[in-house]
């Protein structure tokens, strides 16, 4: 290995694991080899967060316009980043509205958040709905990583059943579909999620790699720790440092992952411990550990394309680590009750933490001129606008990242009520170089974002 020959593909290996690298200085056009020296340094991301239920728009929707607006009371929980991201208002999910077939906005509020299509009302077989554009991005620029598109989230994905007044489970617990039929399921195991991104070249050699780390105790990094230090030797400074803090940062995540289930102890009175089984109890831990590893993944362009749901639709989860004892899909009805309000603003700002401490990993990760984040563009936000009225226009929607530049960010951006949100999907499609004119219901592309 010389720096003649080191591009951003460059893995670092050992006993079937492979782990990708971040992006280095060495890794600019001119170190790279002519046959690499075409490819974008700093590639672009993209991300979908979903949060269900919507939201208490007074505490999210700012007063003022422009770069001078007052954080709403939601919002603000990620003042420190204010420049670092805009809140999109009037932006339209119209595939979400009944149209005819009656109850089971939740549902739809999710089949259509990445699709913008109006998805068929069946609890049976014959699902019907559009393909995503995380997934429509994929199949056009999805070859240029080790994972085309990554599919995560907090709560299983469920295939079938009834989940909203006659909308089927696949409905309510998918947002990426590969097409009209084909919904991917999310990963929730933040082991399982490890161990694709540090996998071997093979099924044989991951499963291999995996049975001597538990036997020995091993992390990845031991095995493929002869490669890192000849790598070391031969990058400038400033990109040992950065070696240094992306393998630090991949060891943490491995440790904390190492302790989400209790100590076993084998009938010979030696600590076992096995690579952990299921997710962790806690939603702090486990959501922490998916923003870490959604991180590295970017951070190590193993995919540019990710899709999360913090819980499926219609959620009913309490949030008693926060004070908030009732459900939140009940809360969400909340009949102007000032009490229910609170709690769901509550829920809200919970959930806006949650993505601040991704805005902040992102944030934190040197690249280029700038940082991960500065990289990416990022959506967070609900199918859903208020969850007592069920309405789909106006929705909580928030753009972080300035797209390598061609996002000023910092900007609270009103757009006419009714603007679709697939006209957003569509611009956001081009930058990352799909080949599209037209997107779910848009009518064309997306201002003001430059």
């Amino acid at each position: 290995m010389n720096c003649q020959t080191f591009s951003r593909r460059t893995l670092l290996r050992g006993m079937g694991t492979a782990v990708a690298l971040p992006m280095m200085n060495v890794m600019s056009p001119t170190r790279l080899l002519a046959a690499a020296a075409t490819e974008t340094p700093v590639p672009l991301r993209m991300g979908f967060f979903y949060v269900p239920n919507g939201a208490h728009m007074p505490d999210w929707t700012p007063r003022d316009e422009g770069s001078r607006y007052q954080l709403s009371k939601t919002i603000e929980r990620l003042k420190d980043h204010r420049d670092k991201f805009n809140v999109l208002s009037g932006l339209t999910l119209d595939g979400a509205r009944a149209h005819g077939d009656g109850g089971g906005d939740h549902a739809r509020s999710v089949a259509a958040f990445l699709t913008g299509a109006h998805p068929r009302k069946t609890n049976g077989a014959d699902i019907q709905n559009g393909i995503s554009v995380d997934q429509a991005t994929a199949q056009q620029v999805g070859n240029a990583t080790r994972f085309a598109s990554l599919e995560l989230g907090l709560e299983t994905s469920s295939q079938a059943g009834n989940c909203d007044s006659g909308y089927s489970c696949a409905y309510a617990s998918n947002m990426s579909w590969r097409g009209p039929a084909n919904p991917m399921a999310k990963e929730i195991d933040p082991g399982a999620l490890f161990d694709r991104l540090f996998a071997g070249d093979s099924v044989k050699q991951t499963r291999q790699a995996k049975s001597v780390r538990e036997k020995y105790r091993k992390s990845v990094l031991d095995f493929v720790l002869d490669d890192a230090k000849r790598l070391h030797k031969i990058l400038p400074s400033v990109d040992q440092r950065k070696l240094d803090e992306y393998l630090y940062s991949v060891r943490d995540v491995e440790r904390r992952l190492g302790s989400t289930e209790l100590l076993r102890v084998g009938e010979d009175g030696v600590p076992d411990y096995p690579r952990p089984k299921g997710v962790p109890r806690g939603l702090d831990k486990h959501s922490e550990l998916m923003m870490d590893m959604i991180t590295l993944a970017m951070q190590t362009d193993s995919t540019r394309i990710v899709s999360f749901m913090f819980t499926n639709a219609g959620s009913n989860r309490s949030y008693s680590d926060i004070g908030v004892s009732e459900g939140h899909h009940e809360l969400s009805h909340h009949g102007k009750s000032a009490h229910k309000q609170e709690q769901i603003a509550t829920i809200n700002r919970y959930h806006i933490d949650r993505f601040g401490y991704l805005i902040n990993r992102m944030s934190s990760i040197r690249e280029g001129e700038g940082s991960l984040l500065d990289n990416s563009m990022i959506i967070y936000g609900s199918g859903i606008s208020d969850g007592d009225r069920h309405n789909h226009d106006d929705l909580p929607i928030l753009l972080a990242g300035n797209a390598g530049g061609k996002i000023q960010s910092g900007r609270h951006i009103r757009y006419k009520n009714g603007t679709p949100l697939c006209n957003l999907y569509l611009w956001m499609m081009q930058q990352m170089g799909a080949k599209a004119d037209q997107f779910g219901d848009s009518n064309g592309l997306i201002d003001k974002l430059a």
